[in-house]
């Protein structure tokens, strides 16, 4: 079983399994727009297994161009989410498009070996998750940046509705959807990840809680 690292308070490190990452899709209006895609009635929930956690970021899976999906993802234990990481959701996205069109399931685009890949996750600071944003920066130019207060669905909400028809075990994840600039990853592109706390006051520096580095392969 794959696993993901929790960086406790005093810094020790702790490997989690998840038996599962499940995700909220679109959750943010100008992502739904870059895709030409319809705001949902109702959030939107797909699965991706255990064996989709991947340590290595992957521009091609079996000859399929992966395009990648920046999200905040939070790590549920003891009936709430303790901890958040940046994670990168990663998509067959001319596949999908055929599925979607056919009106099928995304598995196939989306839930298939080395599909994500996450940050260490960090403790949710005491402020709680109404400031957390992100950014993305691949070879020194940003592509995405978002924040909570941008979604459709709180993640509150979203681990309130998702408990409505699903068991959630500790160690699982919840991926919260990815903000507009998605695209194709290319081969050696170095992508740069911060999840951090966005100041009100303008004149006070944001604080980053993590950032983290891949190089695609």
């Amino acid at each position: 079983m794959n696993t993901v690292t929790l960086v406790s308070l005093d810094k020790s490190l702790q490997q989690i399994t998840p038996s599962k990452v499940l995700c909220i899709g679109r959750n943010y209006v100008d992502h739904i727009k870059e895709l030409a895609n319809e705001i949902p009635d109702e959030m939107l929930v797909f699965f991706k297994p255990n064996s989709a956690i991947c340590a290595t970021l992957h521009a091609m899976h079996n000859e399929d161009a992966l395009h990648y999906e920046a999200e905040l993802s939070f790590l549920y234990q003891g009936g709430q989410f303790t901890a958040v990481a940046l994670g990168l959701d990663l998509t067959k996205r001319v596949i999908q498009g055929k599925l979607k069109n056919k009106g099928l399931p995304w598995e196939r685009a989306k839930a298939f070996d080395g599909s994500v890949v996450f940050s260490d996750f960090v403790a949710i600071p005491a402020a709680g998750v109404s400031q957390l944003s992100l950014s993305l920066t691949i070879n020194d130019e940003l592509k995405q940046q978002g924040s909570v207060a941008l979604m459709l669905v709180k993640p509150d909400e979203i681990l309130t509705e998702l408990q409505r028809f699903i068991s959630l075990e500790d160690g699982d994840i919840v991926m919260t959807g990815t903000p507009k600039g998605v695209g194709v990853i290319g081969k050696n592109d170095n992508f740069i990840g911060q999840v951090y706390l966005r100041q009100e006051d303008s004149l006070v520096a944001d604080r980053v809680l993590l950032e983290c580095q891949w190089q695609a392969k």
